[in-house]
Formats: C-alpha cells, sequence, structure tokens
C-alpha cells in the first residue's frame, strides 16, 4: 500500500510537469517567456482554463469579485477554519513559467492526490489563483491577496491607470469583476496559508540544499523620485548656470548605491527605471523621473535607511538648485513565517530525507500579506543560477518534484490529521 501511493505522488508530480508546460502557453510571447498581464485576455485565459481543470479534479471552483480563483477540497468539520495554498499566475512581461503558476499548480494537484488517496480532509482546503502579485501592469502590488486580507477594498478601487490610461477598476470590469459582478466578497477567513515558490535566488543552488525553509519576507519601500530643473539648449547654456535634472539624478543615484553597500547584506537598494525628459540628445533634461526599490529583513532599519536617503536626496537637490518629489506607492513591513510552520517543514525534511535551509526571502511573496493577518509559511526550490522574471527561468523537475512532495505531505498533516503529525 506504501509502495503503491509513492508511486501515485509520482505520477502526480508528473502531471504537475506537464501542466506547468500546458500553463505556459497562455500569454507564451515572441521572446520565448510569458506576458500574463492582470485582467488582460492572457490572463483571463489562463484562469478560466484552471478553473475548469479544478472542477474536473472535483474541487468546488469560484471567482470573488477582485478575481481570485478558488479551488476547494471540502472538510468534514465546518468549525475548523480553511487552511490555504497557492500563489499567482499574473508574470512581469516576458517572464519566466515557473513564478508563481508552481505554487498554484502544485496546490491543485496536491489537494487532487489528497482527495484520490484520503477522501475528505476534517478541515478544508483551499487553493488560491491570486489575481495579481507582480504589479507589472499597474502600480500597485499584491492585489488579490490584499483584498482577502482587507488591506484593499472594492468600495476604495486604487485610482491608478496601466500605460494605455486604462484605470484598475475599468480594467476590470471589462474583464467581469469588481463590486458589481455576481461572485461573493473577497474577504474571508482562514487559518494557515502556505506557499510554495520557486527560489528567485542562487542560495539553494550553490549551497546545494533541495529545499528553502522560509523564515521570513523582507520588507519593501518602492518610491518614485521627480527631478526637476530647467530644459534648455545644450550648446548655449554654460554649465555653471544649468538645473540638469539629469546630472542631480545621477549623483543621487551614486549616492543611493554607495550608501547600500556601506550598509552592507541584507539591504539591497535598486534603481530600475530612468526617464530623462525630453530625452534628446541636445537638450538638458528638465524632468527626470526614478525608482527606488529598497528591501530590509529588519523594519527598523528598512524605515532608517529609507529616512537617511530621503534626507541625502532633498540636499543633493538643493545643492543643485533643482526640486524633488518623492513619492512612496508601496510600504511594506517584513513579515517572519510561523514557527510552527518552519519547524513542521523541517521536520517533513528531515523525514523524508530531503537536505534543507532555512533562510530569508529577498523577493515579496503573497505570503507575507496573508501571513500579516494569520500564520503563514513558504517552500521554496532551488532556481538555476538564480535566474527569475526572464525566459531563461529553470528549476530541474526533479526540485519540482521534491517541493511538491513537502508541500503535499504539509496539507496532509495539517488539513488530515492536525497535531499527531502521521505521515503519507
Amino acid at each position: 500500500m506504501v509502495e503503491q501511493t509513492a508511486t501515485l505522488l509520482e505520477q502526480y508530480s508528473v502531471r504537475m510537469l506537464d501542466m506547468l508546460e500546458w500553463l505556459s502557453r497562455y500569454g507564451a510571447d515572441e521572446q520565448g517567456g510569458v506576458t500574463r498581464l492582470l485582467y488582460t485576455r492572457e490572463w483571463i485565459a489562463a484562469q478560466e482554463a484552471l478553473c475548469i481543470y479544478m472542477k474536473e479534479q472535483g474541487l468546488e471552483a469560484f471567482y470573488d469579485q477582485a478575481g481570485n480563483l478558488t479551488g476547494r477540497l471540502k472538510g468534514t468539520n465546518p468549525e475548523l477554519l480553511p487552511v490555504i495554498t497557492g500563489s499567482h499566475i499574473d508574470t512581469v512581461i516576458c517572464g519566466g513559467k515557473y513564478d508563481g503558476a508552481y505554487g498554484v499548480v502544485a496546490g491543485i494537484l496536491a489537494l487532487a492526490y489528497l482527495q484520490q488517496v484520503h477522501g475528505s480532509p476534517a478541515r478544508t482546503i483551499d487553493v488560491i489563483s491570486l489575481c495579481e502579485e507582480e504589479g507589472s501592469r499597474f502600480p500597485l502590488t499584491y492585489w488579490g491577496s490584499g483584498n482577502i486580507a482587507g488591506n484593499y477594498s472594492m468600495n476604495r478601487i486604487p485610482e491608478v491607470k496601466d500605460r494605455e490610461g486604462i484605470t484598475l477598476e475599468e480594467a476590470m470590469s471589462e474583464a467581469g469583476f469588481g463590486p458589481d459582478s455576481p461572485y461573493r466578497s473577497c474577504l474571508r477567513r482562514w487559518d494557515r496559508y502556505i506557499e510554495l515558490h520557486i527560489e528567485q535566488g542562487f542560495v539553494l543552488e550553490r549551497s546545494q540544499q533541495q529545499i528553502g525553509v522560509v523564515n521570513g519576507i523582507v520588507g519593501q519601500r518602492r518610491i518614485r523620485v521627480s527631478v526637476s530643473g530647467e530644459s534648455n539648449h545644450a550648446g548655449t547654456t554654460p554649465m555653471g548656470w544649468r538645473r540638469d535634472s539629469l546630472a542631480g539624478a545621477a549623483e543621487m543615484i551614486s549616492y543611493i548605491r554607495r550608501s547600500a553597500l556601506e550598509m552592507g547584506d541584507p539591504l539591497v537598494a535598486t534603481v530600475g527605471s530612468l526617464q530623462p525628459s525630453p530625452g534628446v540628445s541636445n537638450v538638458i533634461a528638465g524632468e527626470t523621473v526614478f525608482t527606488l526599490d529598497i528591501r530590509h529583513i529588519d523594519r527598523q532599519m528598512l524605515d532608517d535607511y529609507t529616512d537617511r536617503v530621503h534626507q541625502k536626496l532633498r540636499k543633493i537637490a538643493g545643492q543643485e538648485g533643482l526640486d524633488m518629489s518623492w513619492e512612496e506607492h508601496l510600504n511594506i513591513d517584513p513579515v517572519l513565517m510561523h514557527p510552527a510552520i518552519i519547524n513542521d517543514l523541517q521536520r517533513i525534511g528531515e523525514m523524508a530525507g530531503i537536505s534543507y535551509r532555512l533562510m530569508p526571502s529577498g523577493a515579496g511573496h503573497d505570503a507575507q500579506v496573508l501571513g500579516s493577518q494569520r500564520p503563514a509559511g513558504m517552500i521554496f526550490v532551488p532556481s538555476r543560477q538564480g535566474i527569475s522574471h526572464n525566459p531563461l527561468e529553470y528549476t530541474a523537475a526533479e526540485d519540482l518534484m521534491q517541493g511538491f512532495r513537502i508541500l503535499t505531505e504539509w496539507l496532509y498533516q495539517y488539513a488530515y490529521r492536525g497535531d499527531r503529525h502521521e505521515t503519507l
């Protein structure tokens, strides 16, 4: 019986690999990557395909007003709050096939396997394909999990637009969601959340560990810095009389890099976008806008460094005769994963003979949003060369299968066995 169960689990693992390839066709782009932006045709088609697949696996499938898609394996004890797993299927532009999608696909098949082998759990298990995490189309992140956690509300939809001027509310309505849609409220109650994800870094690969047990997720500050000077002729304006916004921004960016290096790991600070205007060779840039992404596992250190940079950039602007605006559009605090879940995952790894390491997540995940409300945990699998958000994103089949095995075991123990911790 044990051998048959192990064989069946391996069969589900193989199905998971095939399903990841299948899902990557939705939004496949010419560069060999995957582009599925929130509420676009490609994203809608992928969610609907997953909805059909969930039903075929015997799960109850339903949407909420934001567009989160849930597959439910109903428990026999209605007094127990559900345990949730899942991730997201939205991508960056020309992203990889594993980021987010792995956690959704693995969650669906874990529930299908558990139902086939063990029937109904005592505690309901939900797998959710969250409707947005990346923030690639609109300048906001965690829209899906944020609505579940109550950080966002259908009564106060953020007034943000995409690159084509389409508002979030317009896109959501066009996709069939929103406060006037027939779907259920986003708010829900749950007991615990666990997310399976690729590492998106190279720590596991370089340390030759099979699994990462995440102990915390870094906090993030994302800022839009606008530097204003004066556009003028590049040939007739003396150097000493210029109000060159690009030159000022360059000095600011150099300071950001130097100060981050001085502070040291695990702080990271990144300027990922730089847009001088008018952006032509013979005109001094009158305005320059750049983005700033700051991350740290300790909230106080994150706040202190952010304040320090803010003050220094204003000082540079004043010295150069420039104006500066500082617009913070993301403020997410670090979130520690729950100690009991961490201990469970370590023990499962040890019992299965799977090597693991405790590690923080330098990338943001839905687990930090849901983990700010209820206990949460995360499982990482290695990423080849640490590459992610890229068509070259890759995780070996064996590593994907090991992550699936750990997730399935944890769900079994918690939803079927409670604190008795019997193995599959």
